[in-house]
């Protein structure tokens, strides 16, 4: 049989040889490159290999939830970060978040905050709610729930939902009221949550508290306005004392009819780039207005605040407050479950960023002076001489 010869070129030649070796350390450095990530990926957590190592051979029982340790080592990771704003959620927790959000709530119808021996004080209670019915008061403490005392839980988040629970269920809680230790028995329920409403202190002042911002406020803020401006009221006083603020969305639909169209706030991400945050499109509400505030005035709260200071729409009346000026997004994962993080901070275009800060209102009262106002009960003998004399002084 004849052979085919076969020419290649000299140049055609060195070509192939050329691309061959290419593509032969090209395969060496791509092998290369993923060995030497996964080096460092197991040097990074082989401490934590190493912990589980000595967990699982020297831990007393076998009784060990597999879901709750991957629980507590991403909820630990967060926690590295050492931000107390973000965290990871289990799916309960998150769930539990997402209908604090909503506005409903299933609970005994208080809002708590933290003391310092870790216990939960009552700032506020709910109308018509298991609380109310119970006698629960404002400044009540709460020391128990069933029998365990609340710092012996693993945090805030899990004392308050162990107080909450499920509806039609029945919650013990011991009380310290003064001097006094009460023990209480609730029902739990399902209701929607007053974060928003409006009277008139007398014929000339309208009052509108707002005491979070949840997807309902916006609703029920727009219901108060109405109801005053429809009273003719020539100034309003908005209360967001002990307000932590809420959604972001939110406080944009309440902002609207307030402030002149434009640009209200910006928000900075890590990466340097800027995007706006609140904007308003409605006419503005040409009214003196006053906004109460004090240290527990946080986040949301706090824009809303400065929003109408820094555009020249209200006075500030009350104490310095909380300096949280910085914005977090939740993402939801494939397990159900939820990271919270920080990602940027924000400031209206017109003022500064006052994280870690706070405001300084234009008046500064006294703690008993600015707490004169009751949050659930505005009495119109005592607090409309007060608040009318700050409205004409801002009108003027």
């Amino acid at each position: 049989m004849e052979k085919k010869t076969i020419t290649i070129s000299l140049r055609r030649f060195i070509l192939i040889v050329v691309a061959a070796v290419v593509l032969f350390v090209g395969g060496i450095g791509f092998v290369l490159y993923r060995a030497g990530f996964a080096l460092q990926w197991s040097q990074k957590y082989q401490r934590l290999r190493n912990l589980e190592k000595i967990v699982e051979k020297n831990y007393y029982t076998d009784d060990v939830s597999q879901e709750d340790l991957m629980d507590g080592v991403l909820k630990g990771y967060i926690s590295g970060l050492n931000d107390p704003y973000s965290r990871y959620m289990t799916a309960e927790e998150y769930a539990s978040l997402q209908e604090t959000e909503s506005g409903k709530t299933v609970g005994i119808g208080v809002t708590v905050t933290q003391t310092e021996e870790g216990y939960l004080q009552i700032m506020e209670v709910t109308e018509d709610s298991p609380a109310q019915a119970a006698d629960l008061r404002v400044d009540d403490v709460l020391l128990a729930v069933d029998g365990t005392d609340l710092t012996e839980f693993e945090d805030y988040q899990d004392a308050v939902a162990h107080i909450k629970g499920e509806e039609g269920t029945t919650v013990s809680l011991t009380v310290r009221r003064g001097e006094q230790t009460l023990e209480k028995k609730l029902i739990r329920k399902e209701m929607d949550v007053t974060t928003s409403y409006g009277v008139m202190l007398n014929d000339q002042i309208g009052y509108i508290r707002i005491s979070s911002f949840k997807e309902n406020t916006a609703e029920q803020f727009s219901q108060a306005l109405q109801s005053v401006l429809q009273q003719n009221a020539k100034g309003i006083v908005f209360d967001v004392r002990e307000d932590g603020g809420g959604l972001v969305s939110v406080l944009e639909k309440i902002l609207d009819p307030l402030l002149p169209a434009g640009e209200i706030a910006t928000a900075t991400y890590g990466n340097g780039k800027t995007e706006t945050l609140v904007t308003s499109t409605e006419g503005e509400l040409d009214l003196p207005m006053v906004v109460l505030v004090n240290g527990n005035t946080a986040s949301a709260a706090e824009l809303f605040a400065a929003s109408l200071h820094d555009f020249g729409k209200a006075k500030l009346l009350g104490t310095q407050t909380f300096g949280k000026g910085i914005m977090q997004t939740t993402k939801e994962l494939d397990d159900g479950g939820a990271l919270t993080l920080t990602v940027a901070t924000y400031q209206t275009t017109k003022g500064v960023c006052y994280h870690g800060v706070g405001i300084t209102p234009d008046v500064v009262l006294e703690p008993a002076e600015s707490d004169s106002i009751d949050l659930q009960h505005p009495d119109p003998a005592t607090d409309a001489p007060v608040s009318y004399t700050h409205l004409r002084a801002h009108e003027t």
